[in-house]
């Protein structure tokens, strides 16, 4: 029997149907995601007010001997990151084990216990205190993160997920950019400035957590977990588990890297500002702002672009958008003359340096884009069980890139390198591990081509893909226009889809490497190849036992005169070979339309046959088609004739 807290928790955190169709804004309306928002940007506000007002102080009001200005920024980042790499293991189980509200209250009840001792040392001008508190308040993020992320998957659907991660991604960069002007500026207010800042922190978390008190509740996912307090071994067994989901680890490895590539710039910042730029404090706190509206503004564009799914097609949009501009960045600043130091309306005022700022801004745009599908797919794919612990391997993964970061743009600035030089080398770095990464996992170059496709070529409308599965096998069947049907069923799926084809097919050039690329299999005639045929049903069979989409063209071939043909019969071998071991998947019927007379249909009579692809721009760009997707059959009630007839209404529809 369920009680009524658990009713009332089921109802609060269920995402809701009536909601399945309002953009990402529409959420700060909302219980299960606007109190969680706020909570986080407090924090993250926080953070860096508290952060920056601290480097601040070090370096221009303390004289302290034993930390010099020039290393206080360098080792309050030290020990910020610190808690990252010891204590992320131990906070992805913690998140596992228990209600993630309830830890989000704890962590946010730490976060007061924390600032009212900052309060103290910035009242003291204690710095070994503040330092003290840094750890803490890395600590704090810690155990924060993994909440954080494994929270979004719990209450929003997968329809929602790129739009909320928009959300949080844009919160975290404005708070992160508010928190420090606000930071920089009360600690420089003259006899109040200490004072000012802890009534700041100290009241930025009580708001952060009373905002807490409204999240509703999220239960534990693995309530039997045994602790393993051992960070170490810890570490180690999160990695490995999350190596254990292929697509899933080599994510956590891009994610990383765009921290790796971001923390190059926002390092450089005050160094570039002066020695390139030849601008004061004002501009490099203008590189920051143009930084952190780029990121928010990418990050708020994923939903739109997406079509309200995980899009991980734009991933590699996002990389080639940040090597263009970092590489541009380099010759932007490689050759401006040198000048005394400008202010803010001095360096405005220049028309060079309206080139810096929009690659600057483009940069963190395109990093937007690359980074929210991808915390989007992970927090998908992961197990719901050991999400959190998924999470906490990627904050380890990414603590070590960032440090790694700073390594390397240290050696390069000690071997002589200048600023933009590291930009330039950066940008290089970035495709060239973009392309091994995009190698690596074809599916995001795959799902690039077919959103690149479905946005430039054509315009691609869809109706009915709520219908589609968002988890379990199930078999999609849809009519054959064209040569590019497959790639256009990539675009509508937020999913991976393996597609039976005929191996003639793979013979096309390029199309025929993309579908080898998709695992698409191939089938032959049986009586033209027995061994292939059979050979492509245990495939297919395959397929479904794992779990996945299957996509199958019943019509056997591309129409040539673009009307319907009758389905053949291997759909119901494939729904009764299944059927045999226990699998029931529900099959899914599709219609593409308008298709018909396209560069990629055989619309073309050539020596008396009918031929595709031989008219380029036959139809020009951004053509209407469609693809209207139908409510599932279940597979006891699989026939040929009759799903032939539910496409066909899918047509006229």
């Amino acid at each position: 029997m369920t009680t009524p807290a658990a009713a009332a928790a089921t109802a609060a955190t269920a995402p809701h149907e009536a909601n399945a169709h309002a953009n990402q804004f529409a959420l700060l309306r909302q219980r299960r995601f606007a109190p969680f928002f706020w909570t986080q940007f407090a924090g993250a506000a926080n953070d860096n007010l508290f952060k920056f007002a601290f480097t601040v102080m070090v370096t221009y009001q303390l004289q302290l001997s034993w930390m010099p200005p020039a290393m206080a920024g360098l080792a309050i980042g030290a020990l910020f990151i610190l808690p990252f790499l010891l204590f992320s293991a131990t906070a992805g189980q913690l998140t596992d084990k228990f209600d993630k509200t309830k830890m989000i209250r704890f962590v946010k009840n730490l976060e007061i216990a924390i600032m009212l001792l900052a309060a103290w040392g910035f009242v003291r001008a204690d710095a070994v205190v503040l330092l003290g508190c840094v750890f803490l308040m890395g600590l704090h993020s810690t155990l924060f993160g993994p909440v954080k992320f494994a929270y979004l998957p719990q209450v929003l659907d997968a329809r929602e997920l790129t739009g909320g991660n928009g959300m949080v991604e844009m919160g975290t960069f404005v708070a992160i950019l508010l928190g420090q002007v606000a930071g920089g500026l009360l600690v420089a207010l003259p006899q109040v400035g200490h004072a000012t800042v802890a009534v700041a922190c100290v009241l930025l978390a009580l708001v952060g957590r009373g905002v807490a008190q409204a999240i509703p509740r999220a239960p534990a996912t693995d309530p039997g977990l045994v602790i393993n307090w051992n960070p170490f071994s810890e570490t180690w067994r999160n990695l490995k588990l999350a190596h254990g989901n292929i697509v899933v680890f080599r994510s956590l490895l891009g994610i990383s890297w765009m921290w790796f590539f971001g923390a190059v710039f926002l390092s450089q910042f005050p160094s570039f500002a002066k020695e390139v730029l030849h601008g004061d404090e004002q501009v490099a706190s203008l590189l920051l702002v143009v930084f952190s509206v780029g990121i928010g503004a990418g990050s708020l564009l994923c939903e739109t672009l997406s079509r309200r799914q995980v899009e991980i097609g734009l991933v590699p949009l996002g990389a080639i958008g940040m090597s263009v501009f970092a590489i541009d960045l380099y010759f932007a600043s490689r050759a401006l003359p040198p000048s005394a130091g400008m202010g803010l309306g001095a360096f405005i005022g220049q028309a060079a340096h309206w080139r810096v700022m929009a690659d600057l801004a483009l940069l963190s745009l395109f990093a937007g884009l690359y980074s929210v599908p991808m915390y989007a797919l992970i927090q998908l794919r992961s197990q719901p069980t050991h999400r959190a612990r998924i999470i906490a391997a990627n904050n380890i993964l990414n603590a070590l890139f960032m440090i790694g970061s700073s390594v390397i743009a240290g050696a390069l600035l000690g071997a002589g390198f200048t600023i933009p030089q590291i930009f330039l080398f950066t940008g290089i770095a970035n495709a060239l591990v973009a392309f091994y990464i995009f190698m690596l996992v074809p599916e995001y170059l795959l799902r690039f081509i077919a959103w690149m496709l479905s946005h430039f070529v054509y315009r691609f409308e869809i109706k009915g893909d709520e219908h589609i599965p968002t988890e379990g096998a199930a078999v999609l069947v849809c009519n054959h226009v064209s040569f590019i049907d497959a790639i256009l069923l990539m675009a509508a799926s937020p999913r991976p889809i393996r597609f039976i084809m005929d191996h003639r097919i793979f013979k096309v050039p390029v199309l025929g490497w993309l579908f080898k690329l998709a695992k698409a299999i191939p089938i032959a005639p049986q009586k033209e190849d027995p061994a292939a045929y059979e050979a492509a049903f245990a495939r297919a069979l395959g397929v479904l036992r794992e779990g996945d989409l299957l996509a199958i063209f019943p019509e056997g071939a591309i129409t040539r005169d673009g009307q319907l043909q009758p389905f053949k019969g291997g759909v119901m071998k494939i729904i009764e070979s299944a059927r045999a071991e226990g699998i029931e998947p529900p099959v899914i019927p599709m219609a593409l339309t308008n298709l018909w007379g396209s560069y990629f249909s055989r619309i073309e009579l050539r020596g008396g046959e009918n031929v595709a692809m031989a008219k380029p721009f036959r139809r020009g760009f951004f053509s209407r088609v469609g693809l209207n997707v139908g409510h599932a059959v279940p597979p006891v009630e699989v026939r040929p004739e009759a799903l032939q007839q539910r496409v066909s209404g899918l047509l006229a529809a």
